[in-house]
């Protein structure tokens, strides 16, 4: 037996044993369920945020696109530092809108703000739709995290198959309390081990940091910095911009507000979690000490790059110590995801087929949902070879296109209709559906300027939408009118 093993199993077992724990005293209602009872205090919602937010994409993502691509990666440093900026402004009000009104999910934010369950039913599949890949890098950074920790004595398909399973039993038990407190042990082990491989790796190979930058920049020239064209300063500009408005359009991160016991508790987290970004830093500099050490890997093999540095650096034990680390960064986001796509189907399209459902049969139908949503997840990871990276960009793009509906109805006057919020979100979401089908990109179209072929093509979706969310909505709006008029001189 791999002497890594212990290790991997005992944290899939504490991240069990704290989940099925966290569920006592408490009477899991749909209240308690999925917001915790709107209870939480300042270092647990820091603690639920940041167990979903640095999730396997920043274990191996983050280090594998500095290893893959090299400067392009450092838009993943920029967009969870802008998005914080705009949280402390626009959170606060959502999290007194939601309390007020007793919302569980992001889809019902949509149906209370612009009176229309049909829009909420819009909201609740494009979440969907994007949970998938989101759950997908999950168990995909699992699979890699176990198979290469474990040294081969545990398949990737079989450590998908247990992580599957053990997320889902907590869920189905605890909600979103056994994700806090998952959390809470995955946070501790990951600041620790990644704060070490970030410095010790680069020491050990190139003698500091600076040194293996000249390193990379003699065998290299030109990796550390942005190419004049392709994945260049314009791409990174429009990237990073896509990523920061979709930040918190996340369902499971837009819920998590929703488990704050008040404001403050939000917009301190707002001026907190910044100094998390900090954190990317030290997976960047792993990434970039294996691009000379471990040379050849390519395609989604690049998200392997910390562990086969790893497995070269350090004894099987510690190694494990680092796969045990991997794995929690999977489960707790995991097991967020899953929580929130079951309510989803079961709050937003179950109850809108059937509105006489009661808090008790959709509580009861979410948590029969985890499993089945869980089981859907694993089929596509199965199937899957896309980069992490490639697969949170492409999630990005369409929760990003709920952004301007959103906003707009935080305003004391909304200029946007329901039809015209609905109209903007599919035609933002089937965009991108078409682009990511078609594999289109601007680069095809040689006439364009470099600059605007560079341009990520997630904000090209969402120019289309805000244009059709305009023109839809002064069209009701002024279709509307007349009808208005004539009621009032009845």
């Amino acid at each position: 037996m791999s002497a890594a093993l212990p290790f991997i199993a005992g944290a899939a077992l504490l991240a069990l044993v704290l989940g099925f724990l966290a569920r006592r005293g408490k009477d899991m209602n749909l209240e308690q369920w999925t917001v915790g009872g709107r209870g939480f205090g300042a270092i647990f919602v820091f603690l639920l945020l940041a167990g979903e937010i640095y999730t396997t994409f920043t274990f191996l993502g983050g280090s594998g696109f500095a290893y893959g691509k090299g400067a392009p990666a450092y838009y993943i440093l920029c967009y969870g530092t802008l998005a914080y900026v705009l949280s402390y402004f626009m959170l606060p009000p959502i999290w007194r809108y939601a309390k007020e009104n007793r919302l569980y999910s992001q889809s019902d934010f949509f149906v209370r703000k612009y009176d229309s369950s049909t829009l909420g039913v819009i909201v609740a599949l494009v979440d969907i739709v994007a949970l998938i890949p989101y759950l997908v890098l999950q168990f995909k950074g699992l699979g890699i995290i176990v198979e290469i920790a474990a040294y081969g004595a545990i398949s990737s398909t079989l450590a998908i198959w247990i992580g599957a399973a053990i997320v889902a039993a907590y869920v189905m038990v605890s909600g979103v309390h056994g994700s806090a407190w998952t959390s809470v042990a995955k946070d501790i082990m990951i600041l620790a081990v990644v704060i070490f491989l970030g410095l010790y790796l680069p020491a050990h190979y190139y003698g500091g940091l600076e040194p293996m930058f000249a390193a990379i920049e003699k065998a290299r020239p030109g990796f550390t910095v942005f190419a004049p064209h392709g994945q260049s300063l314009w791409w990174f500009s429009s990237t990073v911009l896509l990523t920061a408005l979709g930040f918190f359009m996340w369902p499971h991160t837009f819920a998590s507000i929703y488990t704050a016991k008040s404001a403050r508790v939000i917009r301190k987290n707002a001026i907190f979690l910044p100094l998390y970004q900090l954190i990317l830093l030290f997976v960047f500099f792993v990434g970039f000490a294996a691009t000379l050490q471990v040379p050849g890997l390519s395609g989604s093999d690049i998200d392997l790059a910390l562990f086969k540095l790893s497995a070269k650096t350090f004894d099987p034990w510690f190694v494990g110590v680092i796969g045990a680390t991997g794995v929690l960064t999977a489960l707790v986001p995991g097991s967020m995801i899953l929580m929130t796509a079951a309510t989803l189907i079961a709050n937003n399209l179950y109850r809108a087929v059937n509105p006489s459902a009661d808090d008790g049969q959709v509580s009861q139908l979410a948590k029969v949902l985890v499993p089945v949503v869980a089981l859907v997840a694993v089929i596509f990871t199965l199937k899957g070879g896309t980069t992490i990276v490639a697969l949170l960009l492409m999630g990005y793009s369409f929760v990003t296109q709920l952004f301007p509906s959103l906003v707009l109805s935080l305003a004391a006057r909304n200029f946007a209709t329901r039809e015209g919020a609905g109209a903007g979100i599919i035609a933002g979401v089937a965009t991108v559906a078409v682009i990511s089908l078609t594999g289109a990109n601007f680069h095809t179209l040689s006439w364009l300027p470099p600059e605007i072929q560079d341009l990520n093509i997630g904000i090209v979706a969402l120019a289309v939408n805000v244009v059709v969310l305009i023109v839809v909505s002064l069209a009701t709006r002024s279709a509307a009118a007349p009808a208005r008029a004539a009621t009032e001189k009845v």
